[in-house]
């Protein structure tokens, strides 16, 4: 875009001034109003019909006349004027040389005029922002730039307005919140469109999620259309996946829970008892009466994580074995082992 340079450049002509500032209509040049086939009363929604109708009619890809491309390119310079309300009140006072010209300040400084108004002269921009979509011909609509009622599911999906892609965060829980459940109150900051439609502000907003007992890791948490607002756009979800911590006890199996004891060779040959601090903070004492071999697997029922379907009900707890191996024996203890286990 061409910016008018502040502080540079010789004064306007007092001529050029009083002119503009008494808000005698300069030349107009093209007339934005006709170009959208309006009149110039028209209200903001008779500007997005009409442009609607007339974008769609005269876009280039579906309008092959040698005119096509020049008009399609006034449409979307009329509209990227009209749709917007401080260039439509210079225009509509000060006419197109005004808007384009710049007009003065009501207090100058040391450039008492504002910057001319410069069509960036992508006219697919335009129509794809106010389409919402990359599809020149997004939606059906019939010549008077209504929506045209189709059988068997009505508009096919072809222009409606396109939403955000789904925004996807990980939420990391420990087994503890996945035990009991719990709120977590997480602060995003989006876009919020503004009343006047055209701009926006970035504002907090609190997001609220009910941790409930059982829950896996995978679980997604969806919150619709929180994403960043914008025209002609709807908003993304944000979806959240729960990602389980590591924990210094225990891994989860789906809804049960393992955990490795280590106790020395002779406890795995002659019996134990093996004591573990559970997720609610009791202290089981587990006997160990088989002889635990390395592949042995001792289950506690009842034990494990909440069942999502029904929290009261709980898997299992799996205790596995780590077996210690003395580093060294006497030759009194071999003389023993040997005669214990080998005679």
């Amino acid at each position: 875009m061409v910016l008018r340079a502040a502080g540079t450049g010789s004064a306007p002509r007092p001529s050029d001034a009083v002119s503009i500032a008494t808000g005698e209509r300069a030349a107009m040049g093209q007339d934005y109003y006709a170009v959208l086939e309006l009149g110039r009363g028209a209200t903001d929604a008779d500007i997005k019909k009409a442009y609607r109708k007339l974008a769609l009619k005269n876009h280039p890809l579906k309008c092959k006349e040698p005119w096509a491309p020049k008009r399609f390119r006034q449409l979307a310079e009329a509209y990227d004027v009209l749709s917007d309300p401080m260039k439509k009140g210079i225009y509509d006072k000060f006419g197109e040389e005004g808007l384009k010209g710049g007009i003065p300040l009501e207090f100058g400084g040391e450039n008492p005029w504002t910057v001319g108004y410069v069509f960036h002269n992508n006219p697919d921009k335009v129509f794809k922002e106010f389409f919402g979509g990359d599809n020149p011909f997004a939606e059906f609509f019939a010549e008077d730039g209504s929506e045209l009622i189709l059988p068997f599911g009505g508009l096919r999906g072809r222009g409606a307005m396109k939403q955000d892609p789904p925004i996807v965060r990980d939420l990391y829980l420990s087994l503890e919140d996945l035990f009991y459940g719990c709120t977590k109150k997480i602060k995003i900051s989006r876009r919020v469109m503004n009343e006047d439609g055209q701009t926006s502000t970035i504002r907090d907003k609190i997001l609220t999620i009910d941790v409930q007992p059982g829950w896996k890791q995978g679980t997604r948490i969806t919150f619709e259309k929180e994403g960043d607002q914008g025209p002609n756009v709807i908003p993304a979800d944000i979806t959240f996946v729960v990602q389980e911590k590591v924990h210094p006890r225990f891994k989860r199996a789906d809804d049960n829970l393992t955990y490795v004891a280590s106790i020395p060779l002779g406890k795995a040959l002659i019996g134990c008892a093996v004591d573990v601090r559970t997720l609610d903070g009791r202290l089981l004492n587990i006997p160990i009466n088989d002889i635990v071999d390395p592949k042995y697997c001792k289950v506690v029922a009842g034990e494990g994580m909440p069942l999502l379907r029904d929290p009261r009900r709980k898997g299992d707890l799996l205790i596995y074995f780590n077996i210690c191996f003395p580093k060294k024996l006497t030759p009194d203890k071999k003389t023993l082992l040997k005669s214990a286990l080998l005679s």
